[in-house]
């Protein structure tokens, strides 16, 4: 077992993820906040009734990882099925918004767009109301999402795949991409649902958070004794190079092939909300491969956009002054 220390390389490779393609698999959302404040309980029923004062949207999964990407100067091209219909124009608006393209999200007449709508009264959410249509994509979607998918691979860095259990992502979308990422010699890196892993066999790099890591394994993590059984067991059950066990406020747990153990403490200093955190954890880590990092500095440059991006509510991006400055110590920060 190692443990990862501060190191200037990371503050180095920061500037070396600026233009690499990154092709991003997966399912993309709309996340839309409706923002207001409460001063009466309905008549209609005991519930608050929120005076809506603003609505704002951002990206959501497979489009959060791609805007990650993006807003570290890498070169994001996302790859994904939507709804025909409003919320997928709106979907598409925000992606090119946040530096993203938008030609590659295929309409489907057959889907709604997804879309995850929170109403916050005070800075707290009172309830979140989901649009989503969650079979796997077919059908003549399917069959373009699969050209693409071929059509891309040879030209971008890296892939990874964006895994939230919305349709996209599927045995017959998943092997297809880690089979063409071996065969054009790139990584392929994979934020996990527990109900695929027997698909992500072979991948790169996996990254699945504590919770999603002990039910593949069949087993709860509770110590470092069960983390190292799920860690060690998962990596060699799917024969990849790399696992990475993402712990909340107990940092990262990486599990290599050559048998190499690194912990990395979280650097967060203060949480607001972690939602979308792992998009960014693998969009960072995808992003520094592509860079030719190692997976230990991968995740420690993954690690700081982490402690950066969960000081913010709703999903968040992190820029590179931003990370650059996560590396400068504490009373010069």
């Amino acid at each position: 077992m190692s443990t990862a220390s501060p190191a200037t390389s990371e503050i180095r490779l920061i500037d070396a993820l600026s233009g690499r393609r990154v092709l991003v698999l997966g399912d993309a959302m709309l996340d839309r906040y409706l923002w207001g404040r409460v001063e009466r309980i309905s008549p209609e029923a005991p519930v608050p009734v929120v005076d809506v004062e603003r609505e704002t949207f951002t990206l959501g999964g497979a489009a959060n990882v791609a805007h990650n990407i993006a807003a570290l100067g890498g070169d994001a091209v996302l790859l994904s099925v939507s709804g025909d219909d409003a919320s997928g124009e709106r979907l598409r608006a925000v992606l090119v918004s946040a530096g993203v393209r938008d030609d590659h999200v295929i309409a489907d007449p057959e889907r709604r767009t997804t879309v995850k709508t929170r109403i916050l009264a005070h800075q707290q959410q009172v309830v979140r109301a989901d649009e989503e249509d969650t079979e796997a994509v077919r059908g003549p979607a399917f069959r373009r999402l699969l050209a693409a998918l071929e059509r891309l691979a040879p030209e971008v860095d890296a892939i990874v795949v964006s895994d939230y259990g919305k349709g996209v992502i599927h045995p017959e979308t998943i092997q297809p991409a880690i089979t063409l990422a071996r065969a054009h010699h790139i990584t392929v890196s994979v934020d996990p649902k527990q109900d695929h892993f027997a698909s992500y066999h072979g991948a790169t790099l996996l990254t699945p958070n504590q919770k999603e890591a002990g039910e593949a394994f069949g087993r709860r993590i509770t110590d470092e004794e069960t983390l190292a059984q799920a860690g060690w067991g998962l990596r060699d059950k799917y024969d990849l190079e790399c696992l990475v066990i993402t712990r909340g406020s107990d940092g990262m747990s990486l599990f290599e092939r050559d048998r190499r153990y690194t912990h990395l403490p979280t650097v967060a200093r203060e949480v607001f909300d972690v939602t979308g955190a792992g998009d960014t954890v693998v969009a960072v880590m995808a992003l520094a491969l592509a860079a030719g990092a190692d997976f230990v500095t991968a995740a420690s440059l993954a690690n700081h956009a982490a402690g950066r991006v969960i000081r913010h509510a709703g999903t968040a991006v992190v820029t590179p002054e931003e990370l650059k400055a996560s590396f400068v110590p504490a009373e010069t920060d």
